[in-house]
């Protein structure tokens, strides 16, 4: 199994993510790793994505995806993956699972402006909730709210994607 973290900048992806992988012993990965140079390069200087920019990284995404399920490993991607068209590329089998951390603009410019050392400059934020498509039902997306502690999160994500090994 794939669960796929996502949601705007700031939200706690990455918090989460690992938390979960570190509790249910699975590989976790970041899906900003996967930037190009010249994607991370943009973002820093507070200039938005495009599709163009975001479907190659989608794309490397997907094959590290692919490679993980055809190996047998349950991972954990913290991801933005704010479109639908985004999260239809990363699903390529029932074994993706997608955890949406849904929370309001001032709650999440609150948590970024708090991070350190992160290269997404905070003026993005308003592209990232500009360009965020929530989930609708029949995505069959876990949405929980961000105005919760990592544990809570934790719990809920586990509860409902029962069993994770």
């Amino acid at each position: 199994m794939i669960v796929i973290v996502f949601g705007v900048s700031g939200a706690g992806k990455t918090t989460i993510g690992k938390l979960l992988a570190q509790e249910v012993g699975w590989h976790f990965y970041e899906a900003d790793d996967f930037h190009s140079r010249a994607n991370i390069d943009k973002m820093r200087h507070g200039i938005p994505l495009t599709d163009a920019d975001r479907w190659p990284w989608l794309e490397s995404l997907r094959q590290l995806i692919e490679r993980s399920l055809e190996a047998g490993e349950n991972a954990v991607l913290a991801c933005s993956a704010l479109k639908r068209a985004y999260r239809e590329r990363l699903c390529v089998s029932d074994e993706v699972k997608f955890v949406f951390l849904r929370g309001d603009y001032a709650l999440i410019e609150k948590q970024l402006r708090r991070r350190h050392g992160h290269f997404m400059n905070p003026e993005l934020l308003r592209s990232q909730f500009a360009d965020l498509e929530e989930p609708t039902p029949d995505e069959d997306v876990l949405t929980i709210e961000v105005a919760r502690t990592p544990r809570e999160i934790l719990e809920k994500i586990k509860a409902r994607l029962h069993p994770l090994q």
